[in-house]
């Protein structure tokens, strides 16, 4: 695998995020929505992500959410949203899932080469979320202005992160560099 010539040197960015996951599972979805709305969290639509850096929810299943946020060291993942019997259920996953970002001019072509989906921007744009196989390991995809943030299970994570840094090496994936949410998601709402 060879990167193009037009791929300048030490531009791909690799890197783990600490998030908390919280899934949300809604049973009664207009209430769950309402109350979202009251808490100040947006919705994502399907197949879209949607909030800031500060908080992010994904959807990719009917009726399901993942609400993303900054972990902060020795807090367990706080619910914003008090759901009652009936509305919705709320299953930590911040233990299940790792995060990863991307970012980089290649950081599609790279993703591409692992992908069934089709990555090009016209069809996947940026605000837009899917479930997929990559590396043999489920991956959750969401387009951010500035990247890609990717949720794998932790049991395959390390696998999965070696092979897409594997992948990316050829297109100047610079080792080690640092890379936050804020970074991709920039400081406007999706």
């Amino acid at each position: 695998m060879s990167a193009p010539e037009s791929v300048a040197a030490e531009d791909l960015r690799l890197a783990r995020a600490a998030l908390d996951v919280l899934e949300w599972v809604a049973f009664d979805e207009p209430s769950l929505r309402e109350r979202a709305a009251v808490a100040g969290v947006t919705l994502a639509p399907p197949q879209g992500v949607a909030g800031t850096a500060e908080r992010l929810t994904v959807c990719v299943r009917p009726a399901r959410w993942l609400l993303l946020t900054p972990s902060l060291p020795g807090r367990a993942a706080a619910n914003p949203v008090a759901l009652p019997a009936g509305c919705a259920a709320s299953i930590e996953q911040s233990s299940g899932l790792a995060a990863l970002l991307f970012a980089g001019a290649a950081v599609r072509e790279v993703l591409a080469r692992g992908c069934r989906l089709d990555l090009d921007p016209r069809f996947f744009p940026c605000g837009h979320a899917a479930a997929t196989v990559m590396a043999q390991v489920a991956v959750v995809l969401a387009a951010l202005p500035g990247g890609f943030l990717l949720l794998t299970p932790a049991t395959t994570a390390g696998h999965f992160e070696h092979w897409l840094a594997a992948s990316a090496r050829p297109f100047g994936l610079r080792a080690g560099a640092a890379l936050t949410l804020q970074e991709l998601c920039g400081d406007r709402p999706l």
